[in-house]
C-alpha cells in the first residue's frame, strides 16, 4: 500500500517472496530482508527457515514489538550464524491516505463486546501506530461503548509496560488518542458518496488502493484491475476529495492536455536528436496515457452506475432521510422510490435502513409497511433481517449522543444559503457526527461526561495532535471530514483510523 514494487527495484530488491510459500530455491548469493508481523505463526516460520537458510544474510523487521522469549527461539534456530540485525519498525497497520490507517480486520466484536482475538490485534495496531508516530498521549473514550473502554484499558497497558519504548521528548501539549464507536453513527456508512475517493469505494469498492473492474462491460486485459494511490497518481491526488461534477471537467482536461502531448503518429525520425527526443519523451508519454484510461474507464463506470441504478434521486433521498426531519415527505420518497423498477435491492434496503435508524420511535412510523414492500420487491428476507441488525446495532437505545440533534435557526440558514452554491447542495449536505465531535474537541469543548479521560490527567489545553479510532469501521466521508479539519485548523493535526474502512456493503 505505502511502496510500490517499482519503487522497491529501484531499491535493488529484485525478489520478493513470502515466507510461507512452500517450494522457494536456495539462492545463496542473494541478501534476505524480511518485513514481519510477531505472530507466533511467522515465528514458527522464521524458525524453520533459519534451520535452513535459503540465502545468504538475514535482516529481520518486525514490524511490533516482539517478546524475549521469541528472540530467543530465532537465535537458538539460527546455528548457522546469517541473521545480521533484529529491529522492530513499527508499521503494524495500513496507512491509506496522508492521514488515514486502516487494520483491515471486518467485524471486530460479536454483539457488544470485542472478539478477543480482535482486540488483542486492534491493540497492537494502534500501540504501532502510536510508536511510529512518537506519540505517547492521553486517551479518552466515548462512555457509552464498553468495546471503547476496553480498547482503551488495554493500549494503557502495553504504553504502561513498554514505558521505555513510549519514552518521547515531551511536547507543550501532550497528544490525544480518542477512541469511539462506529455504532453511534451508523447513517454515515449507509449514504452515497459524491467525492471521487468515496465514491469509488461505494460503487467499485477499493482494497488495499485496489479497484476491480472485471465486471466493467467490455473492459481490457490491462484494465481488470487497476491501482488508485495519491503517492503515485498526481491526478487522483489533486481530485479525490472533490464532487463528481468537478471530476468531469477535470477528466476533460486530462483528455485533451494528453491529445496534445501525443507524438505526432507521422512523427518524422530523421536525426539522431529527433529519435533521442521521442525516447526521452516516451516513458511520460506512456506513464500518462495509462493515468488517462484509468481514470476515464473508472470515471465511466461510476457514470454508468449513477444511471443504471437511479443513484441521483436515490442520493437526494437519502441525505433528507439524514439531514431533515420531515417525517411524511420522507415516507413517500422512500416508498416511491421502493416501487421503482430502476431501484436496486440493495439500494432499496439502505433506504429503509436509513428510515428505520431515523424514525424508529416515530408514532405514525410506515416501517411494517416498507419491510413489506421489500420483501414484495422479490427481495430476500436476508435484506429485512438486516434492516433490524442495523437499527439493533446503531438505534437510539445504544447511541450515547444525540445523531439527529435539531440543528438551531443559524445554522439552518446557513445551510440555505450554502444549498444555493451548485452540486454542493443537496447531494452533500450531510455530516457526519464525527465532524461535530472533532469540532468541539479542538475547542476544548468535548464533555468529560460522555468522553472521560482513562486515568486521573486531563489536558488543560487545547489538544494539538489528534488521533481518533473508530471501532467498528471508518468511512471515506470521515476522511474527507479529517482533511477538510486539518486544513481549516493550522496548528491542529488530525489522524484517523478505523479497524476497516467501510461502504454500505461492508
Amino acid at each position: 500500500v505505502v511502496y510500490t514494487q517499482s519503487e522497491i527495484l529501484q531499491r535493488e530488491v529484485y525478489l520478493f517472496e513470502r515466507l510461507d510459500s512452500p517450494n522457494r530455491e536456495p539462492m545463496k548469493h542473494l541478501k534476505a530482508i524480511c518485513f514481519l508481523r510477531p505472530t507466533k505463526e511467522n515465528v514458527e516460520l522464521l524458525v524453520q527457515e533459519l534451520r535452513r537458510p535459503k540465502y545468504s544474510v538475514y535482516f529481520i523487521y518486525f514490524s511490533n514489538v516482539i517478546s524475549k522469549s521469541d528472540v530467543k527461539a530465532l537465535a537458538e534456530a539460527d546455528e548457522q550464524e546469517v541473521v545480521a540485525e533484529v529491529q522492530e519498525f513499527y508499521g503494524d497497520y495500513i496507512a491509506v491516505n496522508p492521514h488515514v490507517f486502516s487494520l483491515n480486520l471486518l467485524g471486530c466484536c460479536r454483539g457488544r463486546s470485542w472478539d478477543p482475538a480482535q482486540l488483542a490485534r486492534t491493540t497492537q495496531g494502534l500501540t504501532a501506530l502510536l510508536l511510529s508516530l512518537k506519540k505517547c498521549p492521553m486517551i479518552r473514550y466515548q462512555l457509552s461503548s464498553e468495546p471503547a473502554k476496553r480498547l482503551a484499558e488495554c493500549v494503557k497497558q502495553v504504553i504502561t509496560k513498554e514505558y521505555e519504548l513510549f519514552d518521547f521528548r515531551r511536547t507543550e501539549v501532550p497528544p490525544l488518542l480518542l477512541i469511539l464507536d462506529r455504532s453511534d453513527d451508523a447513517i454515515t456508512p449507509l449514504l452515497n458518496q459524491w467525492t471521487y475517493q468515496a465514491m469509488v469505494h461505494e460503487l467499485l469498492g477499493i482494497n488495499n488502493n485496489r479497484i476491480d473492474l472485471s465486471r466493467v462491460p467490455g473492459i481490457s486485459k490491462d484494465l481488470r484491475e487497476v491501482v488508485l494511490s495519491a503517492e503515485n497518481d498526481e491526478f487522483y491526488a489533486n481530485n479525490m476529495y472533490l464532487n463528481f461534477a468537478e471530476i468531469g471537467t477535470n477528466i476533460k482536461n486530462l483528455m485533451e492536455d494528453f491529445q496534445r502531448r501525443k507524438p505526432k503518429e507521422q512523427q518524422k525520425l530523421e536525426s539522431i536528436a529527433d529519435m533521442k527526443a521521442f525516447v526521452e519523451n516516451y516513458p511520460q508519454f506512456k506513464k500518462m496515457s495509462g493515468t488517462v484510461s484509468k481514470h476515464v474507464t473508472v470515471v465511466g463506470e461510476l457514470s454508468r452506475l449513477v444511471a443504471e441504478r437511479n443513484l441521483l434521486e436515490v442520493s437526494e433521498v437519502e441525505q433528507e432521510l439524514a439531514c431533515q426531519s420531515d417525517h411524511s415527505s420522507a415516507l413517500q420518497s422512500v416508498r416511491r422510490l421502493l416501487q421503482s423498477p430502476r431501484v436496486s435491492e440493495l439500494d432499496a434496503a439502505r433506504l429503509v435502513m436509513l428510515y428505520a435508524l431515523r424514525y424508529e420511535r416515530h408514532g405514525s412510523s410506515g416501517l411494517a409497511a416498507l419491510l413489506e414492500e421489500l420483501r414484495g420487491r422479490g427481495g430476500s428476507d436476508r435484506y429485512r433481517k438486516l434492516v433490524s441488525a442495523v437499527v439493533e446495532y446503531g438505534g437510539k437505545r445504544v447511541r450515547g449522543s444525540d445523531l439527529f440533534s435539531p440543528k438551531d435557526a443559524v445554522a439552518i440558514t446557513k445551510q440555505f444559503l450554502k444549498g444555493l452554491k451548485g452540486i454542493e447542495n443537496v447531494y452533500t449536505q450531510h455530516q457526519p457526527l464525527l465532524q461535530e465531535t472533532l469540532d468541539q474537541l479542538i475547542k476544548g469543548k468535548l464533555k468529560d461526561s460522555q468522553y472521560p479521560y482513562l486515568g486521573p490527567n486531563t489536558l488543560r489545553d487545547r489538544p494539538q495532535d489528534i488521533i481518533v479510532f473508530l471501532i467498528g469501521g471508518a468511512t471515506y466521508e470521515e476522511a474527507l471530514t479529517v482533511f477538510n479539519l486539518n486544513r481549516s485548523n493550522p496548528g491542529v493535526r488530525i489522524v484517523l483510523g478505523g479497524t476497516t474502512i467501510h461502504n454500505t456493503r461492508r
